[in-house]
């Protein structure tokens, strides 16, 4: 229920962090792997590791709030491995800067990565989906995008927010064509930017999670291979919360 073999990933923002590890992931579920990120070294070193353990990839530079360049960039990828039936939106910029300092090109950038980039991501590998008559889409929201907090900024928070209602949208119009289409919305997961902060202030965020730990990049991983694996095929247009509690619906 959880193999994918014989399928194709494509992964934004796969040199890294989150979507090395939903990568990682996804090929040791048994698909192929593209590794898309606007670092071209950071996807290449990536998609080494992958190639070392023994799966199949192929890592590509890609800038997301490019559209021509996000197409051509699935064509290679379907030229390489013969189809995508998996896209996974994971690229994002991160930033924490106060709301009332936030300016207009930092808005707008912000916005154009996070928000604007999976809207892209969405309907070019929406409509390579649609015409194949299956795949999976899965967004990399955020809990920032359904709580409100200091730890994020507003323009973060807003892009994350869209993202929910976009994966809505795309479901609700990739639904007849056997395209399923979800969201993620992770909270406190491990990662360095995480390890790198004051010991009172990582305190702070485990005493708002009452499994009393942070997550891990493979558990968020795991979530994405769930979604896209047929265990996960009766799903779609919803948001998988996983923040160890911290927002409990």
């Amino acid at each position: 229920m959880f193999a994918l073999d014989g399928r194709t990933a494509f992964v934004t923002g796969a040199g890294q962090g989150l979507g090395a590890a939903i990568a990682r992931g996804l090929a040791e579920a048994g698909a192929a792997v593209v590794l898309a990120d606007v670092d071209a070294q950071a996807a290449d070193a990536a998609a080494d590791a992958l190639r070392a353990a023994g799966h199949h990839c192929l890592a590509l530079p890609l800038d997301v709030r490019d559209e021509s360049a996000f197409t051509r960039c699935l064509d290679a990828a379907v030229d390489h491995f013969g189809a995508v039936d998996i896209m996974v939106n994971n690229a994002a910029r991160t930033s924490s800067t106060p709301l009332w300092d936030i300016d207009a090109d930092e808005w707008d950038d912000v916005m154009a990565v996070n928000l604007r980039g999976s809207f892209f991501g969405c309907r070019i590998a929406g409509r390579h989906m649609r015409a194949r008559g299956s795949g999976r889409i899965v967004n990399l929201a955020s809990i920032a995008g359904q709580q409100a907090s200091a730890a994020t900024g507003a323009h973060y928070a807003a892009s994350k927010a869209g993202l929910v209602a976009l994966t809505r949208s795309f479901a609700q119009a990739l639904s007849a064509d056997g395209v399923t289409v979800n969201a993620i919305a992770p909270a406190a997961i491990r990662s360095p930017l995480l390890d790198a902060m004051a010991p009172e202030r990582q305190q702070a965020l485990l005493d708002g999670i009452p499994l009393g730990r942070f997550g891990e990049p493979q558990e968020v991983a795991a979530a994405v291979v769930y979604l896209a694996s047929p265990a996960g095929a009766f799903i779609t247009g919803a948001t998988l919360d996983l923040n160890g509690g911290r927002l409990m619906r």
